[in-house]
């Protein structure tokens, strides 16, 4: 068998920040690393960034590696599934397959891999700074040993959990569409340091190291929210008043029902 030791079907964003992160991390040498993606100018750029080998192929990395990273969209599943579809040369045992395809259940994904070990794993955006989180699902034919190289390998880019895999679309509402839901808050907080007075800069700045501080700060302490919350609450303060306007323009209740309709669309996107 070929030195390589682990595929990526789709080198875009994610595929490109686990590349990085576990070569960093020394979890895999460039040459043990295949990548698989259409577009020239892709290959190119992750071959010269990271040493990589690449290729149009998406057979052949499969051929060449124990572990396979899907990272496609759901909605090319089934034209990468097909160019899959034939047998593995003799000798080659199905790989350990890792998708983080949202909404793809794993009965979907064993209908297309038939006898690989499949595992169920949904990164967010974070993981291209290492500060990501993933939860995993696995399949029935996932060993023990195939889990903790999984585990391993998203580790590299952040915390790892595991859920059952009927939480997996719930998963995907909150941590996997849930930056998107953080940087609006953000851009809106900096909105209204702009409209008191600040400069965009010093506004935006503020914003961000004050959601960062206060991330860590619950993470740290173990301080529910609400505790928090009222600890910086003062009897007729600045911050009250601040909540007041909250609670009336409903912000609760609109990331309730944002995380509810992404997990919808989770589940719509699982049957394309």
């Amino acid at each position: 068998m070929p030195e390589a030791t682990l595929g990526v079907i789709g080198g875009g964003v994610m595929g490109e920040a686990l590349i990085s992160r576990l070569l960093d991390q020394g979890i895999f040498a460039p040459p043990a690393i295949w990548v698989s993606d259409p577009q020239a100018a892709r290959r190119d750029f992750l071959q010269q960034s990271y040493g990589v080998q690449t290729t149009t192929n998406n057979a052949a990395v499969v051929e060449r590696a124990q572990a396979v990273l899907l990272a496609v969209k759901p909605q090319v599943l089934s034209t990468v599934a097909q160019e899959l579809s034939t047998s593995l040369p003799p000798g080659i045992s199905p790989p350990l397959g890792l998708s983080i395809l949202a909404g793809v259940p794993l009965a979907r994904l064993a209908q297309y891999f038939p006898g690989w070990a499949m595992v169920r794993a949904m990164p967010n955006t974070p993981a291209t700074v290492g500060a990501g989180i993933t939860a995993l699902a696995a399949g029935d034919r996932v060993t023990p040993a195939q889990l903790q190289q999984a585990r391993t390998i998203f580790a590299s880019v952040g915390e790892v959990i595991e859920v059952p895999e009927n939480l997996m679309d719930a998963v995907t509402a909150l941590s996997g569409s849930g930056p998107g839901y953080v940087a609006l808050m953000v851009e809106a907080l900096a909105d209204g340091g702009v409209a008191v007075g600040l400069s965009r800069a010093t506004a935006m700045q503020l914003a961000l190291q004050t959601l960062k501080g206060t991330a860590e700060l619950l993470q740290q302490s173990a301080l529910h929210p609400g505790e928090l919350k009222d600890r910086v609450t003062s009897p007729g303060g600045t911050t009250m008043a601040g909540i007041a306007q909250l609670e009336a323009a409903g912000l609760r209740s609109a990331l309730i029902e944002a995380v509810r309709a992404a997990h919808r669309r989770a589940r719509e996107l699982g049957q394309l």
